[in-house]
């Protein structure tokens, strides 16, 4: 059976499901390369570490004067197609509460219309949404009449068949058929700029930068100094990284290929065993913080070269169908990072920026952070560390046995976060309410194995 009739089932399927042939034809080159035997993997050997990289702090007042120039050609874009599953939720991530009763999805629009009215730079606000984040995310914006643009708010990205890992064939799962499908990874950005048209829309309006990042990381604001210093080198894309630290040593990093093109390596693609090196901060130091500046252009004539398929490096992650039953049968999901595209462009670079521009939410303690004293909301909707805070934020574990889903953690807080200013360390196990105006310190665990809840009282300070 040659390949045409092996992906016919699959072809079929995601016709029914009216995807475009474009999708059709990426997903095919996945497979292909799926059923070749490729499984992402990139070695060591492949993956040069990284020493030196221009920084953020050597920018200055003429990449500022250009980035402004700059700013009416740009286009601001959150990748927002996450639903809060992981945090209990059911609805997008970007509209969990944040600060002042204000969503990521509200401040990040803030954030946009306040530079609009400073600058008089037009500056449109664009989501890749998700099939199940897209209404819901129009209608949070709905509430702001004043974000007129000449651009889409939203363009959808496309979802896959789940290969089942015996037979590869696309499995079948009848006790919920939407498990039948998953999302392609965020590299499908690409393919997405082109099936709804938005790539040419921008050029058409003459927009020429695309500034791209997650739309749970609140520190990935526009900065005239870095979109000034893009425009100024005329490379035709750029990632911003920043140090790994030990919290990070499991995430992917940013690497070299012998030839001296940057790359992108995830924890997936690295050999079993050479996982020690890939986790080793100080051997490979950068990671990618998924703020990717994308000149338009370039990447128009990179699509039209590729006939619409870049050759990003293939991710081959394995699960469940259903990831609620572990014993349900085996499937690949076939991805790509919307960052390994870096690999493509020839001239492509890295700046170094500061940690406060990568901030995600990944659990409740994220957020539980974000609550807290520890960030301020500015005056212009930007977030930043409290000056107290030397420029780190503590990091927070909770139990999830009890914090995992945002409603039982929003019970445990019910007065909002505690002051962590003073704090570096918070771990909290078992099953423990704060009470009101509480203040953690310095380094602390609270360990409760007793009947019932813990309660903290209000007004309690936590030392040691």
């Amino acid at each position: 059976m040659d390949l045409t009739e092996q992906f016919a089932p699959f072809a079929a399927r995601m016709r029914r499901e009216g995807l475009p042939d474009l999708v059709i034809e990426n997903f095919r080159h996945a497979y292909a390369r799926l059923r070749a035997g490729e499984t992402g993997v990139i070695p060591g050997s492949g993956a040069l570490p990284v020493q030196d990289l221009p920084h953020c702090d050597d920018l200055g007042a003429e990449d500022a004067r250009i980035g402004e120039e700059a700013l009416g050609r740009t286009v601001v874009c959150k990748l927002n197609g996450g639903l809060g599953t992981s945090m209990g939720m059911s609805g997008p991530k970007s509209l969990l509460p944040v600060k002042d009763d204000l969503s990521f999805l509200d401040i990040t629009a803030r954030q946009v219309l306040h530079r609009r009215r400073q600058s008089g730079a037009r500056l449109p606000l664009v989501l890749m949404d998700s099939f199940s984040t897209h209404q819901a995310s129009l209608a949070a914006l709905s509430v702001y009449p004043e974000f007129e643009q000449e651009l889409p708010l939203d363009f959808v990205q496309n979802k896959v068949p789940k290969v089942a890992k015996a037979g590869l064939v696309p499995v079948d799962w009848p006790d919920d058929p939407e498990k039948e499908w998953c999302p392609p990874g965020h590299g499908d950005i690409y393919p997405s700029l082109i099936t709804t048209g938005l790539l040419d829309d921008m050029l058409g309006a003459g927009y020429d930068v695309l500034f791209v990042s997650n739309a749970d990381n609140l520190g990935a604001v526009l900065d005239e100094r870095i979109l000034g210093s893009f425009v100024r080198c005329g490379c035709p894309f750029l990632m911003e990284v920043t140090q790994r630290t030990p919290a990070d040593s499991k995430g992917g990093h940013l690497a070299r290929r012998p030839d001296g093109q940057l790359i992108l390596r995830e924890s997936a693609q690295c050999p079993p065993d050479e996982q020690d090196q890939f986790q080793d901060i100080s051997l490979y130091r950068f990671f990618n913080t998924n703020n990717l500046w994308i000149h338009l252009p370039a990447l128009r004539a990179a699509l039209t070269a590729s006939n619409g398929v870049l050759d990003l490096p293939l991710i081959v992650n394995e699960k469940a169908v259903d990831s609620t039953q572990p014993e349900s049968p085996r499937v690949y999901q076939l991805e790509t990072a919307m960052g390994s595209a870096i690999s493509l462009f020839a001239g492509a670079q890295a700046l170094v920026t500061p940690r406060n521009r990568f901030a995600p939410v990944k659990k409740n303690s994220d957020l539980l952070v974000l609550w807290s004293d520890v960030y301020q909301l500015l005056p212009d909707f930007t977030f930043a560390l409290a000056a107290a805070r030397g420029g780190s934020a503590p990091v927070v574990r909770l139990d999830d046995r009890y914090y995992g889903v945002f409603a039982e953690m929003e019970d445990r807080f019910p007065h909002g976060a505690p002051s962590l200013i003073g704090c570096e360390s918070l771990s909290v196990i078992g099953d423990v309410r704060f009470g009101r105006e509480v203040v953690v310190e310095g380094n602390v665990t609270i360990e409760w194995q007793g009947e019932g809840q813990l309660r903290i009282e209000d007004g309690a300070r936590l030392r040691g």
